[in-house]
């Protein structure tokens, strides 16, 4: 079985959405991932940093789900990563409340010794000199996966560019990927991105699903029409946790087996925004997830008579 490094942030969240809001929870892109990927029990270590402020608890919680947190610095007199969001009606669009970067203003990732070898590599949405850090400590990966956003287009492109010529695969959503290509069409903002260096390129899109484009092959995966959206803070991390968790197990890194990692991600995605922060990924059944892979399959599954 592979070895999986994600790194990420591990914070605070306070969120508000049309179903009701949230005092501070745990959140944090290297937290949504590291549960995702811990459905396929694959051997992972978290880098991130938090403060003295967080709970001793959910420090337990990630090891007990699997996770070595050998890489997660505790600063004991700084205060954790906080975020806060409101969500709008549509759930698509929310407005920034506030970011207080607190410790992860001086974050210097370290590797721990027995994870460098790691064959999977997952940068969860940090600046890309913290994931040009850790690419560094990191042998040989077989895998690199960077998630972004549009923030550090803004503000961090030329380091930016520089992580996105070393990587495998770039996970982005739409907006980001005609802002990263400057081209309005998908098929070819992703074939310009493939040019800066990843082999893959997955747009995700939300509530409609996400494509994956490798060289002139481009497969369309569905998303899960839900009856109830009540939180989607970290569907974007649990997706990647699905998608990364899937091929550290399997250790198939090819075009076929990710279409396949992208239904699992999907899938584990789709959970996340049942409820709010992480409580819904904390009380996942095996039996649970099976069931919702079938119901992805019998999306896309027809026959169709040609006249």
């Amino acid at each position: 079985m592979s070895k999986l490094v994600i790194v990420g942030t591990v914070a605070f969240d306070a969120i508000e959405t049309p179903f009701g809001k949230t005092d501070k929870i745990l959140g944090g892109a290297a937290t949504y991932i590291g549960l995702s990927a811990s459905n396929f029990k694959v051997n992972s270590a978290i880098i991130s940093i938090v403060g003295g402020d967080f709970p001793k608890d959910h420090i337990s919680m990630l090891e007990s789900n699997g996770m070595n947190v050998e890489g997660l610095e505790i600063v004991e007199d700084g205060k954790t990563f906080f975020w806060s969001g409101k969500y709008h009606n549509d759930m698509n669009s929310r407005d920034t409340l506030a970011t207080e970067l607190n410790v992860l203003a001086d974050f210097n990732p370290i590797v721990p010794e027995a994870y460098k070898d790691a064959e999977v590599v997952m940068l969860g949405n940090l600046h890309p000199l913290v994931q040009m850090g850790v690419i560094n400590q990191m042998q040989n990966p077989g895998l690199i996966v960077l998630d972004t956003m549009n923030f550090w287009m803004d503000c961090a492109l030329t380091e930016l560019m520089q992580v996105i010529a070393k990587v495998d695969v770039i996970t982005i959503n739409d907006e980001e990927a005609r802002q990263l290509s400057g081209e309005y069409s998908l098929v070819v903002a992703a074939q310009k991105i493939m040019e800066m260096g990843p082999k893959f390129v997955v747009i995700k899109k939300g509530e409609h699903g996400a494509l994956l484009f490798h060289e002139d092959d481009i497969f369309s995966a569905p998303a899960l029409p839900l009856a109830e959206v009540f939180d989607p803070t970290g569907a974007g991390d649990t997706f990647a946790g699905g998608f990364t968790g899937y091929l550290a197990k399997t250790g198939d890194f090819s075009y076929e087996n990710m279409k396949t990692a992208i239904i699992h991600g999907s899938a584990l995605a789709s959970f996340c925004v049942e409820k709010f922060g992480t409580e819904r990924m904390l009380q996942l059944s095996k039996k649970e997830i099976h069931q919702r892979l079938k119901q992805f399959k019998s999306l896309t599954q027809f026959d169709i008579q040609l006249t």
